[in-house]
C-alpha cells in the first residue's frame, strides 16, 4: 500500500469545483502523475498528483478539510 500525502499545509478538496466529479473514488485506476485532489492555500490551488500507479483504495480525508504536510490523503494499491 501506497500513501500520497500533503507536500503542504491548506484545505483539502477531493473535487475541481463544487457539484462536480472527483477527481478519483476508491476502486478507480490511478496512473503516476494523475491528479489525485487539490489543496488550497491562500486562495491558490496546487493539484495532487499520483506518485504511484495502481488502484485508490481510500481516500483519507473529508472534502474541504484542513490538511498538514505529510497527512496521508489516498491510500494505493500498487500494481
Amino acid at each position: 500500500m501506497a500513501d500520497i500525502v500533503s507536500p503542504i499545509p491548506g484545505i483539502f478538496y477531493v473535487a475541481p469545483a463544487p457539484g462536480k466529479p472527483p477527481f478519483v473514488s476508491p476502486g478507480d485506476t490511478v496512473e503516476v502523475g494523475q491528479t489525485v485532489g487539490m489543496v488550497e492555500i491562500m486562495k491558490q490551488f496546487n493539484e495532487i498528483k499520483s506518485e504511484f500507479s495502481g488502484t485508490v483504495e481510500s481516500i483519507e480525508v473529508a472534502n474541504a478539510a484542513p490538511v498538514t504536510p505529510g497527512m496521508v490523503l489516498v491510500k494505493v494499491s500498487e500494481g
